[in-house]
């Protein structure tokens, strides 16, 4: 690979080149189609598909394939008049819901920290280090990522030597891009000491433990307990957190993801008093339509507003 290739490749993510390979190699392998494409020829690959991918997917595979005629020097056929009606058309015809992961509450997580905390003393207990291994990282994980509302892959990205602690304060995380940092400036975020479920104890106790000092944070751990040079892949973050709640007791693991952590947090705060600007401002939101997506409200059918109106406008008849 020669160094363009390199530059070039680092320009984008790791999953969103590997989604954008996909959707090209399945209009071309398995649907048959042919590169450089016809707007006809996307339209009907539309329309193919659109009883079997939902509407979101279909706009990845059209960002995908307008991706692919750039980079080869072609001109965008999905940008075609005929392409965009037909898009329109499915958006009309097969609306879609979005889904959401279920946020992660402070009662869960709670719950989860306790069970954590109960595993690690029983290996404490039996002087078995490598049994202690995984609990603490686990810890480390859940309650570094909900207070600081990270991403999954901003977790997985984490390094020791950008990370400062300040004992009793707080810890400064560096990133040296996110999602929404589009000059790639790097960005920092800070998750402050607390006297409870506390991020920073949980990720001084995680570090010491197994002497990282640089590279990953959040590693791969073996059967064994051996703690590998190597961060945990992005891909395996939604397992692993399903598991530690499966195995931790939580009702329906299966509903939550990598947001989890991030829409537990933008809940919480929403719940106890944050403006939007302050909660975007901690989180990195740059637009407020995004942030409100991560809020899960106290009060989702309005119930107890409309009960309390109702109560006062019943008094106010009485009187």
């Amino acid at each position: 690979m020669s160094k363009i290739d390199q530059y070039v490749n680092a320009a984008t993510r790791d999953n969103t080149r590997k989604a954008y390979q996909g959707a090209v190699r399945h209009f071309e392998v398995e649907w048959g189609g042919f590169l450089p494409a016809t707007a006809e020829s996307i339209a009907r690959y539309l329309a193919d598909q659109a009883h079997t991918f939902s509407v979101n997917t279909l706009r990845q595979r059209l960002a995908a394939l307008a991706q692919w005629h750039v980079d080869q020097g072609f001109p965008d056929s999905t940008k075609a008049p005929i392409v965009k009606k037909v898009f329109k058309g499915i958006q009309v015809l097969h609306p879609a819901q979005e889904k959401r992961a279920k946020p992660l509450q402070l009662k869960q997580l709670a719950q989860v920290d306790r069970w954590l905390e109960e595993a690690i003393l029983k290996a404490r207990t039996l002087s078995d280090q490598a049994a202690e291994r995984r609990p603490l990282r686990n810890r480390a994980l859940l309650l570094l990522g909900l207070w600081r509302g990270f991403r999954g892959d901003e977790l997985t990205r984490l390094r020791a030597e950008h990370v400062e602690v300040v004992p009793g304060q707080g810890t400064t995380c560096y990133l040296s891009h996110t999602k929404t940092d589009r000059q790639l400036k790097g960005t920092t975020f800070k998750a402050p000491a607390l006297a409870r479920l506390c991020p920073v104890e949980a990720y001084l106790a995680w570090v010491d433990a197994v002497h990282i000092s640089e590279g990953a944070i959040f590693r791969k751990i073996d059967r064994w307990g051996y703690v590998s040079d190597e961060g945990l892949h992005i891909d395996s973050l939604v397992p692993l957190l399903r598991s530690i709640l499966k195995e931790a007791g939580v009702d329906s693991p299966e509903l939550y993801s990598g947001h989890s952590l991030r829409r537990g947090f933008a809940t919480w705060a929403s719940a106890n008093g944050w403006d939007v600007k302050t909660l975007m401002d901690y989180v990195g939101w740059k637009d407020v339509h995004s942030a409100m997506r991560y809020v899960e409200t106290a009060d989702p059918f309005a119930r107890h507003r409309i009960n309390d109106m109702l109560a006062l406008e019943s008094a106010d008849a009485k009187r």
